[in-house]
């Protein structure tokens, strides 16, 4: 009976094509909007490191001006200064760590016709790449002694290797970055992370970086500092050591604790820390720690803006509105279809045999204008991404997740919207449609 009803779906559809158009473009419209920031809120608010981002956290400690709080609802810096990054790094008592920060350098390649070219740049240290999960295709990380012996190596990722050494396997060779040689110890797969959650201070949704190297190269002056610095007093030292010594605010801290005691012991050793601090007139605020994970990092930073959010539930409205105006028309062909279904009652089809007919006439319609709406999505991104450009990239693109909730939604919405024109279609008196002919 299925492929029947399927039949006399098409029949009808193609005989009442006016109004079964307006329908499928409606609902089709209706898909459309909805689904282009839908889809846009989903991948910005999607999980980047699924299966242990509960274990990673971002540490916060506020270390701020005690007359004025760093953000207004009171939560501290989102970075940390170069004494207390370097502090809990020589601590050690999480089971990883890294200390890390956004930077730049410019590779000067070899052979008299290879041009000189500025890369963005990471500064880490060595459990950055197990704790991020970063997948390599030569090599690998270096290692804490590495750090320790602010040791001149360097990871690239594929796109760098290729554009310095044809993409062959360069582990072991080196590569002048800003003057200085470095050696070539892993070559990274594609790996960018959207968000990219482990420094959103420039930026959530920036590619990730081309080049990482120890974080010691930072200090060494052997690599550009760049990325997002806030200060609340003036550096007391000269020059960049004076810098280092500061209160400013500019490293990311990230930790893995495997489970809730880890999690518990390492902010009772940040609160003895702050303590301690305190002492040294350091930390005159109150106690403010905070260890996030990274779903509760990104929800904190609201990666998502609230305008985004605005603009999906206008795009939800506007799907309804679509469904109404789908709901009239349903109406008004239901009920011209009335001497017809009198005259199937008159001969014995029942109300329950009709009401699945006519629902899965629905259901196609619905069908027709998923698709048609998932053409209006597509365009939709598209605009969007050349409006934005490299702000969302990344951000625009219709994965399967999205395409089949698309369609599952125009079923459902287009079945809703058919009930009610259905149930009065089915509740037609056979008696007065048989006299009225």
């Amino acid at each position: 009976m299925f492929f029947y009803y399927l039949r006399l779906a098409r029949i009808s559809i193609v005989k009442h094509w006016g109004l079964s158009l307006l329908m499928i473009v409606a609902i089709g419209l209706g898909i459309g909007a909805s689904m282009t920031t839908v889809t846009v809120n989903y991948l910005m608010s999607a999980n980047p490191i699924p299966h242990k981002s509960s274990q990673l956290y971002n540490v916060q400690l506020d270390s701020w001006d005690i007359n004025e709080p760093y953000n207004d609802d009171g939560t501290p810096p989102e970075q940390l200064t170069y004494r207390d990054g370097t502090n809990l790094l020589n601590a050690n008592k999480a089971f990883r760590h890294s200390l890390q920060a956004q930077a730049n350098g410019v590779i000067e390649p070899e052979g008299k016709d290879s041009l000189p070219f500025m890369v963005s740049a990471r500064a880490n240290t060595a459990d950055f790449f197990t704790m991020f999960d970063l997948p390599f295709i030569y090599g690998g990380g270096w290692d804490s002694a590495a750090d320790l012996n602010k040791q001149q190596v360097v990871v690239i990722n594929s796109e760098t290797n290729q554009r310095v050494f044809g993409g062959e396997n360069s582990v072991g060779r080196d590569l002048k970055i800003n003057g200085n040689y470095f050696k070539v110890v892993g070559v990274i797969d594609y790996w960018d992370p959207k968000p990219r959650f482990y420094d959103i201070s420039t930026g959530a949704f920036n590619d990730a970086e081309e080049i990482f190297v120890p974080f010691a190269m930072i200090a060494e002056e052997k690599i550009g500092r760049s990325g997002n610095t806030n200060c609340w007093k003036t550096p007391e030292g000269e020059g960049f050591e004076g810098f280092l010594n500061s209160e400013c605010v500019w490293l990311q801290f990230w930790v893995e604790l495997p489970n809730q005691q880890d999690k518990e012991d390492y902010l009772s050793f940040l609160n003895a820390y702050v303590e301690e601090q305190k002492a040294f007139g350091r930390f005159e605020r109150p106690l403010n720690n905070k260890l996030l994970n990274v779903m509760q990092w990104l929800e904190q930073q609201q990666v998502v803006e609230d305008d985004a959010i605005m603009m999906m539930a206008m795009s939800l409205m506007f799907l309804i509105v679509c469904l109404l105006n789908t709901v009239g028309l349903l109406l008004a062909k239901s009920l011209g279809k009335a001497p017809e279904i009198g005259l199937r009652q008159a001969l014995g089809a029942s109300r329950r045999t009709l009401f699945a007919q006519y629902i899965i006439e629905s259901a196609c319609i619905g069908i027709a204008g998923g698709i048609l709406g998932l053409c209006f999505a597509w365009l939709g991104l598209q605009g969007i991404g050349a409006l934005y450009g490299d702000m969302l990239k990344g951000l625009t693109s219709l994965d399967t997740n999205m395409v089949a909730s698309a369609i599952a939604l125009a079923i459902v919405s287009s079945i809703l919207a058919g009930l009610y024109p259905t149930w009065r279609a089915c509740n037609v008196q056979p008696s007065q449609q048989l006299k009225s002919q």
